[in-house]
């Protein structure tokens, strides 16, 4: 069985949401859940135990990572701990900063909300040699703009999703694993 290293959003298990979908797909899962234990760690302390992961198990030229939301900010940021991830990555509906909502009234600023884009406008960013990154054009959460810039400045594939809020439609991130997976 193959196993993809998987890294939920804020609050999130292993075993459900995509979780689920990828068990059900015949998958073992490794990662961290979002919650109990992990979630009590200072920011520094999560992202060095993703990059140990990743460093220690994770890491040839097939494995597989799999980020959603603010999993995916914490990938990101572990990748500043590590030389460019060599396996294949795929970022949903990833944070990738700050963000702000007037329309809801919601702010949120994740810790170290700046330091993806200044290392990369330093060029100093470790960047994943295999990477794709999935947003919602109307994702709140997940700034398309944001998310496009990052992933254009970097060389990497962006794919906004037409109508696509921060949930991407069940079906569209089916036909995306159905691909990657392969």
């Amino acid at each position: 069985m193959k196993t993809v290293y998987y890294l939920p959003g804020h609050g999130g298990h292993l075993e459900t949401g995509l979780g689920a979908e990828l068990i059900a797909r015949g998958l073992d899962l490794a990662g961290r859940q979002t919650v109990g234990p992990f979630r009590d760690l200072t920011f520094s302390e999560q992202i060095d135990l993703v990059a140990n992961d990743l460093r220690t198990l994770f890491w040839h030229e097939d494995s597989k990572v799999i980020a959603n939301s603010f999993g995916a900010y914490l990938f990101l940021h572990a990748q500043t701990l590590l030389l460019p991830y060599i396996g294949q990555v795929l970022l949903l509906s990833p944070i990738v900063g700050a963000f702000e909502n007037e329309e809801r009234m919601m702010i949120f600023e994740p810790p170290r909300p700046g330091q993806l884009q200044a290392m990369t406008e330093a060029g100093t960013y470790p960047i994943p040699l295999h990477c794709e990154f999935h947003v919602g054009e109307l994702d709140w959460q997940s700034d398309p703009i944001a998310v496009t810039a990052l992933a254009g400045a970097w060389d990497r594939s962006v794919t906004v999703v037409p109508s696509g809020e921060h949930r991407l439609d069940k079906s569209y991130v089916s036909g995306v694993l159905d691909r990657w997976l392969e």
